[in-house]
Order: C-alpha cells, then sequence, then structure tokens
C-alpha cells in the first residue's frame, strides 16, 4: 500500500465520470428513491417548458425492459451549435454539467429540477439514453452510452413544420443502481402531484410491463390534467374528510417578482396538512414561504375576530394551531433563483417569499372574510373549540412529562424496562394483550429489550382532539416510555430506544391495531418513522413438525415450499398461529425476538409524496366509508395473506 500523497495523486475527473463516481451527491442516492428521481429530472425539464407556456402534454411510459420514455410537445431542445462549446446545444444539455436553459435567466423564469444539472446526470447514470427533437421540420436524434456521445447530432427524419418537442429514452445502468425495477405507483403519485402544480398541463403515464392472466399484453395508463390546479389538488387531499364550508379558498398574486398561490379548506378533522412548493419542487422542511403564510393566517383570522367580537376581551388571542386544525393547504411559490437553506436543499430560504405570501393572503383573505361572515364564523368556531382542547391538553401533557431520562419512578408501570441504558442499543416492544405481553417478558433479552403491554385497541387519533389524545392511557404510556414528547414538545435526541417494534397477531384485529399505532406514530412523531426508529415485528404463521424437527412459516408460500422439501405427508403436524399468545416464550424468541433469526419490517416514508401518505391514513382511518372502500378494492390484490 503506498502512502504516497502528491500532485500526481489528486484525480481530475473528466465531462460525466464525476457523476458516475459519486452519484449520491447529484441524486441523493443509488436506491429506489434515486432510480425514480431519474424520471422526475427529464420530466421537470418538460414542466419547465409547460410553466414558460410552451407545452400542455407530457408522456412517460415505462417500457418492457424498464427503460423509460418521456415525450413533451415543448419547443424542442435547441439543436443549433453552442458557441461557446462548440458542439449541438442539445449535447450541451446532456454531456455538460451545470449547462442548460435554467442558467442566466434567458431560458426560463423559473425552473424545477436538480439546480439545473438534471439531463446530464440522468445521462451520466444511465446504460443507455437516446435523445430525439421535433424541430423546423426535420427529427434530430443523438445517442449515448454511459454519458459518453456515440455519434454527432444527426437528422434522422422529416416531421411536420409546426411540430415541435422533445423525445428522451433512457435505461438506467444496473452496475451502479441497487434496483432497476421501476414502481408505477411511485411515478403515479409524483406525476399526479405534478399536474396538480401545473394548471391545464396534461401527463400521461403508461406501464408496458402488465401481462393479464392469459398472458397477453395489457397497457396500463393513468392520466392527470387539473384545470383548477392547486384548488383540485385540496379536493383530492379532502376526498376523505368533510369540507366546513364548500368552496376551495384560493388566492394568487406577485410580489417582489414572486408568483404565489394559495388553496386551502378547513375539514371536521383535527390534523393540520399544509404542503409548500418552490417552482413545483415540494419543500418537505417548509421555510419563508410556509411561515409568511402562517403569519398571515394568524393576523387576520385574529383580526376579524376581534373586530367582530367572536374572541371576547378577556380571552387570548387564537393561536396557529388553533385556526390550522383541520386545514388541508397547499402553497405554491415560483421565484427565478430559489435560495435553499441546509444540505437537503428541503427548506426555502428567500427573504423576499414571505412578504409576498403574507401580503397577498392577508389582503385577499381579509376582503374574502368580510364577504363571507358565515365561513368565517364556522372557521373560527372550530379554532376557539381548538384553543380549549388545547389548554386542557396542557394540562394532561404534563402527567407525560419525565424529569429526567433516567427517572424510571415516571415511567408507565405496565412497562418492563431494559437495564441498558444506551439508546443505540435499545428497543422497545409494543405488544397486543396481556398474555402476549407476559411471554414476551419472559422471552425478552432483559438488558436490551423493553415490553410495553397495551390492553386492547388504542385510540383513533385520526378521530380525536389533543386532549382526548393525551387522556387516553395507553397512548400517554407510549409517550411516556419513547421520552420524546410530541408535537412541539417533541425531541428526537430524547428517545431512550432507536427501534420501536410493533408486535401485534398475524390476523386482521392485529393489522388494525397496527395501522392504529402507525397513524398515531405518523401523526403525533413522524421524525420517528422518517429516521427509521420504526419496525414491525413479523411472527410466523406457521409451524410445521415432522420427525421431531420444527419449520417456522411466515407466508403461505414459505408453508409450500417447506412442504415441497420435506413432502406432504399425513404425519406432519401443522400449526396456525392464530395469535401472539398461542406461542410460549421459547417459541415467541426463536421466531419474533432473537435479533439472529428474526424478521423486522423497517417502515418507511417517500417524504417526496407525503402529501400521499397523509391521503392513506385519513382514507384508512377517517370516518368516510366510501373512499375506505375503493382504497381497499384498488389494493387488495397485493394482500398475500389475510385471516378472516
Amino acid at each position: 500500500m503506498s502512502a504516497e500523497y502528491g500532485a500526481d495523486q489528486i484525480q481530475i475527473l473528466e465531462g460525466l465520470e464525476a457523476v458516475r463516481k459519486r452519484p449520491g451527491m447529484y441524486i441523493g442516492s443509488t436506491s429506489s428513491r434515486g432510480l425514480h428521481h431519474l424520471v422526475y429530472e427529464i420530466v421537470d425539464n418538460a414542466v419547465d417548458e409547460a410553466l414558460a407556456g410552451f407545452c400542455d402534454t407530457i408522456d412517460v411510459t415505462i417500457n418492457e425492459d424498464n427503460s423509460i420514455t418521456v415525450i413533451d410537445n415543448g419547443r424542442g431542445i435547441p439543436v443549433g451549435i453552442n458557441q461557446k462549446a462548440g458542439i449541438p446545444a442539445v449535447e450541451v444539455v446532456f454531456t455538460i454539467l451545470h449547462a442548460g436553459g435554467k442558467f442566466g435567466g434567458g431560458g426560463y423564469k423559473v425552473s424545477g429540477g436538480l439546480h439545473g444539472v438534471g439531463a446530464s446526470v440522468v445521462n451520466a447514470l444511465s446504460d443507455w439514453l437516446e435523445v430525439q427533437i421535433c424541430k423546423d421540420g426535420k427529427v434530430y436524434k443523438q445517442r449515448y452510452e454511459r454519458g459518453k456521445v456515440c455519434y454527432p447530432l444527426k437528422v434522422v427524419g422529416e416531421c411536420e413544420a409546426e411540430k415541435t418537442g422533445t423525445r428522451v429514452d433512457f435505461k438506467p445502468d444496473a452496475t451502479i443502481f441497487e434496483d432497476v425495477i421501476y414502481d408505477f405507483e411511485v411515478l403515479k403519485q409524483r406525476l399526479r402531484e405534478m399536474a396538480f402544480l401545473t394548471k391545464g398541463l396534461r401527463i400521461i403515464l403508461r406501464d408496458d410491463r402488465v401481462v393479464d392472466e392469459e398472458g397477453n399484453k395489457k397497457q396500463k395508463m393513468r392520466e392527470f390534467h387539473y384545470e383548477g390546479g392547486i384548488k383540485e389538488f385540496v379536493t383530492y387531499l379532502n376526498k376523505s374528510k368533510t369540507g366546513l364550508y364548500e368552496n376551495i379558498l384560493y388566492f394568487e398574486g406577485t410580489r417582489n417578482d414572486v408568483y404565489v398561490e394559495v388553496a386551502f379548506q378547513h375539514n371536521d378533522s383535527y390534523t393540520e396538512n399544509v404542503y409548500s412548493f418552490v417552482n413545483n419542487i415540494t419543500t418537505p422542511e417548509g421555510g419563508t414561504h410556509l411561515m409568511g403564510f402562517r403569519n398571515a393566517l394568524t393576523k387576520t383570522f385574529n383580526d376579524y375576530a376581534r373586530s367582530n367580537k367572536l374572541l371576547k376581551e378577556s380571552e387570548a388571542n387564537l393561536t396557529g394551531e388553533d385556526i390550522r386544525e383541520g386545514l388541508t393547504a397547499i402553497i405554491s411559490v415560483k421565484i427565478g433563483e430559489p435560495q435553499f437553506e441546509g444540505q437537503t436543499k428541503q427548506k426555502l430560504g428567500n427573504s423576499e417569499a414571505r412578504g409576498a405570501v403574507d401580503g397577498i393572503v392577508s389582503e385577499q383573505l381579509t376582503y374574502f372574510l368580510e364577504q363571507n361572515p358565515a365561513v368565517a364564523k364556522i372557521i373560527l368556531e372550530k379554532s376557539i373549540l381548538a384553543q380549549r382542547a388545547r389548554d386542557a391538553a396542557r394540562k394532561a401533557r404534563d402527567l407525560t412529562r419525565r424529569k429526567t431520562a433516567l427517572d424510571s419512578m415516571a415511567l408507565p408501570g405496565k412497562l418492563a424496562d431494559c437495564s441498558d441504558r444506551n439508546p443505540e442499543n435499545c428497543e422497545i416492544y409494543i405488544v397486543e394483550g396481556d398474555s402476549a405481553g407476559g411471554s414476551a417478558k419472559t422471552a425478552r433479552s432483559r438488558a436490551t429489550q423493553a415490553i410495553l403491554p397495551l390492553r386492547g385497541k388504542i385510540l383513533n387519533v385520526e378521530k380525536a382532539r389533543l386532549d382526548k389524545i393525551y387522556s387516553n392511557a395507553e397512548i400517554r404510556a407510549m409517550i411516556t416510555a419513547f421520552g420524546t414528547g410530541i408535537h412541539d414538545d417533541f425531541d428526537i435526541s430524547k428517545l431512550r430506544y432507536h427501534k420501536i417494534i410493533i408486535m401485534t397477531d398475524a390476523d386482521v384485529d392485529g393489522a388494525h391495531i397496527a395501522t392504529l399505532l402507525l397513524t398515531f406514530l405518523y401523526r403525533f412523531m413522524p421524525e420517528l418513522i422518517k429516521q427509521g426508529y420504526v419496525y414491525l415485528a413479523q411472527p410466523p404463521l406457521y409451524k410445521l413438525e415432522k420427525n421431531k424437527k420444527v419449520w417456522y412459516a411466515y407466508s403461505d408460500d414459505e408453508l409450500d415450499s417447506i412442504l415441497r422439501e420435506v413432502g406432504r405427508d399425513q404425519n406432519n403436524k401443522i400449526q396456525r398461529y392464530k395469535g401472539l399468545g398461542e406461542m410460549d416464550a421459547d417459541q415467541l424468541w426463536e421466531t419474533t425476538m432473537d435479533p439472529e433469526k428474526r424478521v423486522l419490517l423497517k417502515v418507511c416514508m417517500n417524504e417526496e409524496s407525503e402529501s400521499e401518505v397523509d391521503l392513506t391514513f385519513s382514507t384508512l382511518m377517517g370516518d368516510k366509508v366510501e373512499p375506505r372502500r375503493e382504497f381497499i378494492e384498488e389494493h387488495a390484490k397485493f394482500v398475500k395473506n389475510l385471516d378472516i
């Protein structure tokens, strides 16, 4: 091994080699998320054409070989020679980093994409990529393999003189990505969101990999087109809830070169769902545009409540949290030069965005409330009830707070805690029922495994206010045991266990309890899920005994596989586990709790489609039956084991 470190040890990565060497720096990761991001980058370029007013249709196809085709009817990437580079402009776009129409202000007023480097990064990380451009009656084409040009740009045909547009075909490089199989559902969610955010744009998604039961090819297709834009986005997100008033409130305007669009509606739930975007790119951590919206909402409603005597002089002002209870809102801004805070680039930092959103919403909301006093009264009555519930919740919340992280006297009595005090080594099993809890307490490794048994089904937090949630014994026990607090009190650094494992029976009731628990964690401690601390235990469905040997099967398919191996004899003894309580401590340890043998499913969340995650929870756990029935019918085909 050489210890030399001189000038010759400094590598210069030519062209797109830097992207292939360190792909995570450009697309975040080489996981499924990074794979799908390639599609978004090419689509973003087409959306930029739509934002500029030159494109109204984008067609995306997942081909049989998992390559992707994206076709738009925009102006077509320029094909003339770029004077600075001495090569066609399209070749510059696909082979040179930090090149494109998004820099310098001449090509686009606003744009999305991965900081302007999208097309070249997709090219670098693809096994091959082909681009075709319709322009001036001609069809131009160029092919690249792993970022390298295969041949100069050439004319390969003719098209109608007025036809323009770009077609990009690419296949991700299997030597770079962990998985190169595209998920139709993941693309569907993101493309739907793009269509909502770009009023009037039509996006078509096709999947050519589908084969029916007879082996015939059958294309799957979804089309997204919303003339109402973000107003329809709010309607979509609220479809499993009941609006407090009929219309979606919509405000738009331009101030300080920032174009602002806001749409919102209050519903009968108790959760706030506000999503913010900059140039059609989601900002999960919010930023100045979200701050402007919240400030405008709080000030305007309090001013209205005071001037119309809906709040007494002796009563405190409503907080933003009170006013936003049950609110679904979309904030979308378009900015020429967006600035982001932090490494993740998920939080907008432009100060002018705050003033623009605040000013436009304050002005137009004030006018709306004056013209619609009945709607104003409905919103404020709900907000005042939320204020009273918040006061009651504050008193109940004090019961869940522990004096110090090591003060075991404050821990719930039913918790069997572990002796290790290093959270990185510790895990807590949330167990359904006292009998299963008893087995788990006997089976566990006392040093690192804590057990918290829950009695029955916990409160459905989707249908409860904060005061009810804090006063629920089972939820209070979890909050206290985890140590992080919830909502504004949440502090991830106080987490006492780095694995929170939900362990329920492998039947419908167990699945329901697991869903209730996940709903609670998602609504009140989402960071636990986002940072990968939440898991689902996988107890076996079957125990097979033959000739004093034992096998455990975790699915019907696995049982069939075992039976094929050992034979389907009469002396096979097969036990179907109906619940965790049927296992003794040794079996529970061996199958479900032993870190060397167990199977755990990590609960993951795609932040780019957080609105879809929210919609799933509100559909499954909300009051409306019809959306839930439709959801179950659509997704039932993905369920492998269902014990009714």
